[in-house]
């Protein structure tokens, strides 16, 4: 699709809602907040420019309709994409409502949309009564209360597509994952295997041993082996993803015993002839037989029973990840490394995928990348000889970056027309 607007591919701001759900109270200052958040210099600009003169008609979806009530549960993504070709421009989206809807970021269930066509041209209008103001919009009953989601309004996607991911993925260096504290033990010995609810031992390496003081982390992660992550072209290894298994809280640190493993002595008698006597133990001999003791962890939760050499890394800060969907400034060229998840070969509509590229290579939250089936080698059977062919790449949907660490990023798919791959490619959206 072309755009003949510059800047126009940028999105705004985070595209959010307000949900209106009855078994939720929201604070007035909530509210004030999001009606608040700020809409920068740029963003404003895009959405003028666009509002000035709508979008071409051409852009809008073949089947967009002429009125659309939003309704409870609806995302930016999901009303973008019923009035336009490529669901991630929402940018056109809001600029094409700049005069009816002045912020953004509320946007009310029961506000009704409708396209108005004028030439080639096509602008989306709010009724009268958008931002809270009284007007022609559905009346909401009186015990419904609006919610304020995650501390702002409603965000880009279904938040259930990726919240689960959110806390799982983990890439660190191997020497990180290896120095990290693991479970020694378990409270009850006869068991193997703990959950939610159970009780486990920890020991940290020894010049780093688990404690607990004022300042230091309590909440942890609990990952099982690394997996490498491999580039399918270079080969490299680009980091480990360890297997995310459940989140633990610190009881105890660790700390010694006041039992002493005493060293062998023998008792004073009167040597043989010839036989040297053991010298009685020093307080220095007591203190380096002091036995360890692990530190103690409850199991918060669990995705899959933990054991022993499991380890820990501390909780990072919660943080709420608005997510704008938006095309890379440079071009992107990026592969796919795996397909998150245990013994799962292809990726599919609203499913995770790992892509060789991170932040040091520009990769950020939000943007949106086209995704390219990589075409195979096949024999031309058309000849005698067979020669090998190289078969096209093919545009295959669309995806989009939530996660990115160093040298990796996690890419939700978005859109997908055949089963994604390992190796398969990702650039920016021509």
């Amino acid at each position: 699709m072309k755009h003949t607007f510059p800047g126009a591919t940028r999105a705004l701001t985070a595209p959010v809602s307000l949900l209106v759900a009855a078994i939720w109270i929201a604070l007035p200052a909530q509210a004030q907040q999001a009606s608040q958040r700020p809409v920068s210099p740029q963003q404003r600009a895009t959405a003028q420019q666009v509002a000035a003169a709508g979008v071409p008609v051409s852009a809008l979806a073949p089947n967009a309709p002429e009125e659309y009530t939003v309704r409870r549960g609806d995302t930016l993504w999901g009303i973008s994409g019923k009035f336009l070709k490529s669901a991630w421009r929402w940018p056109e989206l809001w600029g094409m409502n700049l005069q009816d809807i002045r912020n953004p970021h509320l946007i009310y269930p029961g506000q009704q949309l409708y396209l108005e066509r004028v030439g080639d041209r096509a602008f989306l209008r709010a009724r009268k009564g958008t931002d809270g103001q009284e007007g022609d919009t559905v009346r909401v009953s009186p015990r419904n209360r609006v919610e304020v989601l995650g501390g702002g309004p409603l965000p880009t996607l279904a938040p259930h597509l990726i919240e689960p991911f959110l806390a799982e993925p983990l890439v660190v260096d191997d020497d990180t994952f290896k120095r990290a504290p693991r479970i020694v033990a378990l409270a009850e010995r006869d068991r193997v295997l703990v959950g939610k609810g159970d009780r486990a031992y920890v020991r940290g390496p020894a010049d780093a041993p688990l404690l607990s003081a004022p300042g230091l982390p309590t909440e942890f992660r609990v990952f099982r082996t690394a997996k490498p992550l491999k580039d399918p072209v270079s080969g490299e290894i680009l980091g480990y993803e360890g297997q995310y298994v459940g989140q633990a809280h610190l009881v105890r640190g660790e700390s010694e015993s006041e039992e002493v493993l005493a060293p062998s002595y023998d008792p004073p008698r009167t040597p043989a002839a010839g036989e040297r006597m053991s010298e009685p133990p020093t307080e220095a001999d007591a203190r380096r037989n002091l036995l360890p003791v692990p530190a103690t962890i409850d199991v918060v939760s669990s995705k899959e029973e933990m054991r022993a050499g499991d380890r820990l890394l501390p909780e990072p800060p919660r943080e709420y990840r608005s997510y704008v969907p938006h095309a890379p400034d440079t071009p992107v060229e990026a592969r796919v490394v795996s397909i998150y998840g245990d013994s799962v070969r292809f990726a599919g509509k609203n499913q995770i995928v790992v892509i060789n590229k991170g932040l040091r290579d520009g990769i950020e939250n939000g943007q949106v990348l086209s995704l390219q089936s990589t075409g195979g080698h096949v024999a031309d059977k058309t000849e005698r000889s067979r020669p090998l062919m190289k078969l096209p790449d093919e545009r295959n949907g669309i995806a989009m970056v939530f996660r990115p660490f160093d040298r990796v990023a996690y890419v939700l798919v978005m859109e997908a027309a055949r089963p994604v791959a390992v190796g398969d490619k990702l650039t920016e959206p021509r």
